[in-house]
């Protein structure tokens, strides 16, 4: 896989992507990455003027056989203490054993100390291809994954994607109206929503389908029924905390993430209301340990195996210089009933 190039001598000229070659060349860029990692498939008369640019640039490529096929995938998190991330890798390292590829998995902890080493190692390592998950990473970091030319895909981005990478995600916000039209449909109409972080596209998202199905069942949307949450268990149990400290508590919770839901039924039990007789909870995410919760949690299930593998097979086609399918990829949410939603008690 091709890395980065180097200026003349005293570093006066800049350094050079893949993208500016495939667009001085007049041809794509999976293209030009054929032509760097020897690939056959690609004309003469297209090879010899890529080629050309390639000199000319000054583009330094890694040495490796022709056909080689990817070695090294660096899966990169904000925070590894979440089964949503272990569902995530359990996907991604599905696909890489399969394709015979080794998985490096870094945490940066959302500090700038951090990014920068696992930068550092990312080079020494020479790795093939990265997948970010929910990584906000500050503009140094972005513009030095753009001059090692290494394939991203980011999962989940948490906001406009900064990098021109192809993007892994959900149908939040499909998800966050299906959550909430289960529970109107059920007779509810106070219903609490316990928000994810609002700098996350898939947080903004669930609150704007929660807020859609509401309007269109004639419910009008209470900012006092949304609290703020960041997907852990204590903000859950804090959120649901204070939904049920107001004069008219609702008779539902829709937390944003199945972790949250489990902090919120565990801060229903301690007021010693029950679920779902007194207040009915809806997660998100159906992760494994939700179906053998008290009671079984009714939640909207986020494909997040299929997302890791889905990622890895992007990249990996990316780092042979395959086409892609799509740069923007939304995989399907569903709504699964279990046993901690019921219509609301009587009076």
């Amino acid at each position: 896989m091709a890395t980065e190039s180097r200026g003349t001598e005293g570093g006066a000229r800049p350094k050079v992507t893949i993208t500016a070659i495939a667009q001085e060349a007049g041809v794509s860029v999976p293209t030009v990455s054929r032509v760097v990692n020897g690939r056959s498939d690609v004309s003469p008369e297209t090879r010899a003027r890529v080629e050309d640019l390639l000199r000319v640039h000054g583009y330094r490529r890694r040495q490796r056989v022709p056909g080689d096929r990817a070695a090294l995938v660096d899966l990169v998190f904000n925070d590894l203490d979440s089964p949503w991330a272990v569902e995530i890798i359990r996907g991604v390292e599905e696909i890489a054993h399969q394709d015979g590829v080794g998985t490096v998995v870094s945490a940066i902890h959302g500090r700038a100390g951090s990014a920068r080493q696992w930068l550092k190692n990312l080079r020494a390592r020479a790795s093939d291809g990265v997948i970010l998950v929910t990584s906000v990473l500050e503009p140094v970091v972005h513009e030095e994954l753009r001059r090692l030319n290494v394939p991203i895909v980011v999962v989940d981005p948490a906001g406009s994607p900064a990098l021109d990478a192809p993007t892994v995600g959900a149908t939040n916000w499909a998800g966050g109206m299906a959550a909430t039209e289960h529970l109107l449909s059920l007779g509810h109409r106070r219903i609490g929503l316990i928000a994810g972080p609002p700098r996350l596209l898939c947080s903004r998202a669930r609150l704007d389908g929660h807020r859609a199905a509401l309007e269109a069942a004639g419910v009008p949307f209470d900012p006092a029924l949304v609290v703020q949450g960041d997907f852990y268990h204590e903000s859950g149990f804090h959120g649901c905390d204070q939904l049920m400290d107001a004069d008219a508590p609702p008779t539902a919770v829709f937390a944003s993430s199945d972790q949250m839901a489990l902090g919120a039924i565990e801060a229903l039990r301690r007021r010693g209301l029950r679920v779902p007789e007194d207040v009915s909870i809806v997660g998100f995410d159906d992760l494994p340990e939700v179906r053998w919760s008290a009671p079984p949690l009714t939640t909207v299930r986020q494909p997040l195996a299929d997302m890791g593998k889905l990622a890895a097979r992007t990249v990996l086609r990316q780092a042979r210089g395959e086409e892609i399918e799509s740069p923007r990829v939304e995989l399907a949410t569903q709504l699964v009933i279990r046993a901690s939603t019921a219509a609301p008690a009587e009076g």
